[in-house]
């Protein structure tokens, strides 16, 4: 049985809502792919284009990339991000949306990261849009 996870309003491309569960944040990644895309697979050393927003369990929107209507792009599967994105968007399509809870060993720890507001021991919950990807 999957942990009980974020509901994320909106479809691929719309800045999303997360309705989070009464429930502890689960204690491993979890992937969720809520509407999967046609294009080509995210492979681990790929440059890939995004939009996203992340939130930390039950708490407040840390960052997010549709109110700057810009999308970022990062190499991925190669340690340039935290560990749950290598883990979680590699394998996944251009064009999907996908959800992310990543417990804090696959995000920023102990250390948290205190200028965006993540404590040590946050769970971190990211929706994702997969714009692109080239290798």
């Amino acid at each position: 049985m999957s942990a009980a996870l974020p509901e994320a309003s909106g479809s691929f491309g719309e800045k999303p809502t997360l309705t989070f569960p009464d429930a502890q944040a689960p204690a491993e990644l979890e992937v969720v792919v809520l509407s999967r895309g046609d294009g080509a697979l995210v492979e681990a050393g790929d440059d890939i284009e995004v939009h996203y927003l992340g939130q930390t369990w039950g708490g407040h929107v840390f960052d997010n990339s549709y109110d700057r209507r810009e999308s970022i792009s990062f190499p991925i599967g190669v340690g340039a991000v935290i560990g749950g994105w290598d883990e979680g968007l590699v394998g996944q399509q251009v064009g999907s949306r996908v959800l992310l809870s990543i417990p804090s060993h696959l995000g920023y720890g102990d250390r948290g990261a205190p200028s965006a507001g993540i404590r040590g021991g946050d769970t971190l919950v990211f929706v994702v849009d997969i714009v692109n990807t080239s290798n």
